[in-house]
Protein backbone atom coordinates (compact mmCIF):
# COMPACT_ATOMS: atom_id res chain seq x y z
CA UNK A 1 0.00 0.00 0.00
CA UNK A 2 2.81 2.39 0.58
CA UNK A 3 3.95 1.66 -2.56
CA UNK A 4 0.49 2.50 -4.33
CA UNK A 5 0.03 5.54 -2.35
CA UNK A 6 4.00 6.58 -3.37
CA UNK A 7 3.17 6.11 -7.07
CA UNK A 8 -0.25 7.94 -7.04
CA UNK A 9 1.61 10.67 -5.21
CA UNK A 10 4.23 11.07 -8.14
CA UNK A 11 1.58 10.48 -10.71
CA UNK A 12 -0.54 13.56 -9.25
CA UNK A 13 3.03 15.48 -8.80
CA UNK A 14 3.99 14.83 -12.60
CA UNK A 15 0.34 15.70 -13.51
CA UNK A 16 0.08 19.18 -12.39
CA UNK A 17 3.76 20.11 -13.02
CA UNK A 18 3.28 19.28 -16.61
CA UNK A 19 0.26 21.10 -16.65
CA UNK A 20 1.20 24.00 -15.24
CA UNK A 21 4.59 24.28 -17.44
CA UNK A 22 2.03 23.87 -20.58
CA UNK A 23 0.33 26.68 -19.94
CA UNK A 24 3.14 28.90 -18.76
CA UNK A 25 4.50 27.54 -21.83
CA UNK A 26 1.75 28.53 -24.27
CA UNK A 27 1.62 32.01 -22.17
CA UNK A 28 4.22 32.93 -24.87
CA UNK A 29 4.78 30.36 -27.43
CA UNK A 30 2.16 29.89 -30.81
CA UNK A 31 -0.46 27.23 -30.44
CA UNK A 32 0.78 25.50 -33.57
CA UNK A 33 -1.62 22.62 -33.43
CA UNK A 34 -3.85 21.42 -30.51
CA UNK A 35 -5.46 17.82 -30.39
CA UNK A 36 -8.84 18.46 -32.05
CA UNK A 37 -6.50 19.29 -35.68
CA UNK A 38 -5.43 15.83 -35.05
CA UNK A 39 -8.41 14.10 -34.11
CA UNK A 40 -10.17 15.58 -37.42
CA UNK A 41 -6.84 14.65 -39.83
CA UNK A 42 -7.87 11.03 -38.06
CA UNK A 43 -11.60 11.15 -39.03
CA UNK A 44 -10.56 12.52 -42.57
CA UNK A 45 -8.26 9.78 -43.13
CA UNK A 46 -10.86 7.09 -41.57
CA UNK A 47 -13.33 7.91 -44.00
CA UNK A 48 -11.41 8.03 -46.60
CA UNK A 49 -11.69 11.35 -47.20
CA UNK A 50 -8.41 14.42 -48.30
CA UNK A 51 -6.56 15.59 -45.28
CA UNK A 52 -7.27 18.94 -44.79
CA UNK A 53 -5.93 21.20 -41.91
CA UNK A 54 -5.67 24.48 -42.48
CA UNK A 55 -3.88 26.97 -39.71
CA UNK A 56 -1.92 30.03 -39.87
CA UNK A 57 -0.75 31.76 -36.54
CA UNK A 58 -1.13 35.17 -36.37
CA UNK A 59 -0.80 37.75 -33.19
CA UNK A 60 -4.08 39.93 -32.17
CA UNK A 61 -2.08 42.89 -33.40
CA UNK A 62 -3.34 41.31 -37.18
CA UNK A 63 -6.87 40.78 -36.72
CA UNK A 64 -9.41 43.31 -37.01
CA UNK A 65 -10.39 44.53 -33.54
CA UNK A 66 -14.55 43.44 -34.87
CA UNK A 67 -13.73 39.95 -34.95
CA UNK A 68 -13.18 39.40 -30.90
CA UNK A 69 -16.36 41.94 -30.09
CA UNK A 70 -18.38 39.58 -32.92
CA UNK A 71 -17.28 36.49 -31.07
CA UNK A 72 -17.86 38.06 -27.52
CA UNK A 73 -21.01 39.13 -28.87
CA UNK A 74 -22.43 35.72 -29.98
CA UNK A 75 -20.73 33.30 -27.52
CA UNK A 76 -19.29 35.29 -24.37
CA UNK A 77 -20.65 38.47 -23.84
CA UNK A 78 -19.07 38.88 -20.22
CA UNK A 79 -15.66 37.72 -21.51
CA UNK A 80 -14.13 40.56 -20.06
CA UNK A 81 -15.76 40.68 -16.88
CA UNK A 82 -15.84 37.13 -15.74
CA UNK A 83 -12.78 34.71 -14.38
CA UNK A 84 -13.55 32.22 -16.59
CA UNK A 85 -17.53 30.84 -15.53
CA UNK A 86 -20.60 33.06 -16.01
CA UNK A 87 -22.34 31.79 -13.27
CA UNK A 88 -25.42 33.87 -14.82
CA UNK A 89 -25.59 32.07 -17.88
CA UNK A 90 -24.83 28.42 -16.54
CA UNK A 91 -27.91 28.95 -14.52
CA UNK A 92 -30.65 30.10 -17.18
CA UNK A 93 -28.76 27.08 -19.30
CA UNK A 94 -29.67 24.34 -16.88
CA UNK A 95 -33.22 25.74 -16.05
CA UNK A 96 -34.10 25.53 -20.23
CA UNK A 97 -32.58 22.10 -20.67
CA UNK A 98 -34.85 20.67 -18.00
CA UNK A 99 -37.75 22.54 -19.80
CA UNK A 100 -37.04 21.89 -23.46
CA UNK A 101 -35.27 19.17 -25.66
CA UNK A 102 -32.77 21.43 -27.43
CA UNK A 103 -30.21 21.92 -25.63
CA UNK A 104 -28.17 24.96 -24.46
CA UNK A 105 -24.40 25.65 -23.22
CA UNK A 106 -22.65 27.95 -21.35
CA UNK A 107 -19.11 27.38 -22.13
CA UNK A 108 -16.93 31.16 -21.66
CA UNK A 109 -14.48 32.00 -24.58
CA UNK A 110 -11.69 31.18 -21.81
CA UNK A 111 -13.71 27.05 -21.38
CA UNK A 112 -13.63 26.99 -24.66
CA UNK A 113 -10.28 27.74 -25.36
CA UNK A 114 -9.31 25.44 -22.44
CA UNK A 115 -11.00 22.63 -24.79
CA UNK A 116 -9.65 23.29 -27.70
CA UNK A 117 -5.89 23.36 -26.48
CA UNK A 118 -5.13 21.24 -23.68
CA UNK A 119 -8.38 18.86 -24.53
CA UNK A 120 -10.29 16.14 -26.61
CA UNK A 121 -13.68 16.81 -27.78
CA UNK A 122 -16.52 15.04 -25.76
CA UNK A 123 -19.11 15.67 -22.54
CA UNK A 124 -17.92 12.79 -19.97
CA UNK A 125 -17.09 14.75 -16.48
CA UNK A 126 -13.35 13.60 -16.41
CA UNK A 127 -13.22 15.95 -19.57
CA UNK A 128 -15.31 18.51 -17.98
CA UNK A 129 -13.66 18.64 -15.09
CA UNK A 130 -10.00 19.00 -16.80
CA UNK A 131 -11.33 21.72 -18.83
CA UNK A 132 -12.58 23.61 -15.60
CA UNK A 133 -9.44 22.80 -14.18
CA UNK A 134 -7.03 24.68 -17.39
CA UNK A 135 -9.93 27.63 -17.46
CA UNK A 136 -8.76 28.52 -13.66
CA UNK A 137 -4.77 27.91 -15.30
CA UNK A 138 -5.22 30.06 -17.97
CA UNK A 139 -7.26 32.84 -16.70
CA UNK A 140 -4.90 32.56 -13.64
CA UNK A 141 -2.07 33.15 -15.91
CA UNK A 142 -3.00 34.46 -18.94
CA UNK A 143 -4.73 37.82 -19.71
CA UNK A 144 -7.53 38.28 -21.37
CA UNK A 145 -6.23 39.52 -24.71
CA UNK A 146 -3.92 36.44 -24.75
CA UNK A 147 -7.04 34.06 -24.09
CA UNK A 148 -8.43 35.86 -26.67
CA UNK A 149 -5.51 35.69 -29.27
CA UNK A 150 -5.56 31.76 -28.44
CA UNK A 151 -8.89 31.39 -28.89
CA UNK A 152 -9.49 33.16 -32.61
CA UNK A 153 -6.17 31.47 -33.69
CA UNK A 154 -7.35 27.73 -32.60
CA UNK A 155 -10.78 27.69 -32.54
CA UNK A 156 -12.50 25.44 -35.42
CA UNK A 157 -14.55 27.59 -38.17
CA UNK A 158 -14.86 25.24 -40.80
CA UNK A 159 -14.09 21.50 -42.33
CA UNK A 160 -10.28 21.33 -41.74
CA UNK A 161 -10.25 25.75 -41.23
CA UNK A 162 -8.41 26.45 -37.71
CA UNK A 163 -8.29 30.01 -36.58
CA UNK A 164 -9.16 33.15 -38.28
CA UNK A 165 -6.90 33.81 -40.16
CA UNK A 166 -7.33 30.40 -42.24
CA UNK A 167 -11.21 31.28 -42.56
CA UNK A 168 -9.92 34.83 -43.85
CA UNK A 169 -8.18 33.32 -46.60
CA UNK A 170 -10.19 29.90 -47.67
CA UNK A 171 -14.00 31.99 -47.13
CA UNK A 172 -13.37 35.48 -48.21
CA UNK A 173 -9.46 35.30 -49.78
CA UNK A 174 -8.29 38.30 -47.25
CA UNK A 175 -6.25 38.79 -44.09
CA UNK A 176 -7.83 38.67 -40.70
CA UNK A 177 -6.86 42.48 -40.77
CA UNK A 178 -9.07 43.06 -43.80
CA UNK A 179 -12.44 41.87 -42.43
CA UNK A 180 -15.23 43.57 -42.53
CA UNK A 181 -17.84 43.82 -39.85
CA UNK A 182 -20.34 42.12 -41.26
CA UNK A 183 -17.65 39.51 -42.22
CA UNK A 184 -16.59 38.88 -38.74
CA UNK A 185 -20.14 38.40 -37.62
CA UNK A 186 -20.91 36.13 -40.04
CA UNK A 187 -17.92 33.91 -39.18
CA UNK A 188 -19.13 34.10 -35.35
CA UNK A 189 -22.03 33.17 -36.44
CA UNK A 190 -20.99 29.33 -37.30
CA UNK A 191 -19.24 28.93 -34.30
CA UNK A 192 -22.05 26.82 -32.59
CA UNK A 193 -21.33 24.03 -35.08
CA UNK A 194 -18.84 25.37 -37.84
CA UNK A 195 -18.72 22.03 -39.19
CA UNK A 196 -22.27 22.43 -40.17
CA UNK A 197 -23.03 26.16 -40.88
CA UNK A 198 -20.73 27.77 -43.44
CA UNK A 199 -19.00 31.53 -43.84
CA UNK A 200 -18.70 30.89 -46.77
CA UNK A 201 -22.13 29.64 -48.11
CA UNK A 202 -24.46 30.93 -45.36
CA UNK A 203 -27.96 29.94 -44.98
CA UNK A 204 -30.70 32.30 -43.99
CA UNK A 205 -30.59 31.26 -40.76
CA UNK A 206 -26.87 32.37 -41.04
CA UNK A 207 -27.87 35.54 -42.31
CA UNK A 208 -30.33 35.83 -39.59
CA UNK A 209 -27.63 35.76 -36.73
CA UNK A 210 -25.30 37.62 -38.68
CA UNK A 211 -27.31 40.76 -38.64
CA UNK A 212 -28.09 40.18 -34.89
CA UNK A 213 -24.53 39.63 -34.25
CA UNK A 214 -23.17 42.46 -36.39
CA UNK A 215 -25.95 45.06 -34.66
CA UNK A 216 -24.63 43.71 -31.36
CA UNK A 217 -21.39 43.85 -32.30
CA UNK A 218 -21.61 48.11 -31.95
CA UNK A 219 -22.04 47.96 -28.13
CA UNK A 220 -19.49 45.48 -27.00
CA UNK A 221 -16.42 46.83 -25.51
CA UNK A 222 -13.18 45.37 -26.21
CA UNK A 223 -9.81 46.39 -24.34
CA UNK A 224 -8.30 48.09 -27.16
CA UNK A 225 -11.16 49.55 -28.56
CA UNK A 226 -10.14 53.28 -28.39
CA UNK A 227 -6.55 52.50 -29.08
CA UNK A 228 -6.94 51.71 -32.83
CA UNK A 229 -8.96 52.86 -36.12
CA UNK A 230 -10.89 49.21 -36.74
CA UNK A 231 -14.26 50.99 -34.93
CA UNK A 232 -14.23 53.27 -37.95
CA UNK A 233 -14.09 50.43 -40.94
CA UNK A 234 -17.04 49.90 -43.51
CA UNK A 235 -19.55 47.67 -42.36
CA UNK A 236 -20.27 45.28 -45.67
Amino acid sequence: MRIFFKIIRWVFVAFFASTILAVVLFKFMPVWFTPLMFIRCYEQADEGKELRMRHRWVPLSEITEDMPRAVMASEDSKFLTHHGFDFDAIQKAAEHNQKSKTKHGASTISQQTAKNVFLWPGRSWLRKGLEMYFTVLIEFMWSKERIMEVYLNSIEMGDGIYGVAAVAQYHFEKTPKELTRRECALIAATLPNPRKFSSKSPSDYMLKRQRRIARDIRFVKWTTAEEGSDSSKKED
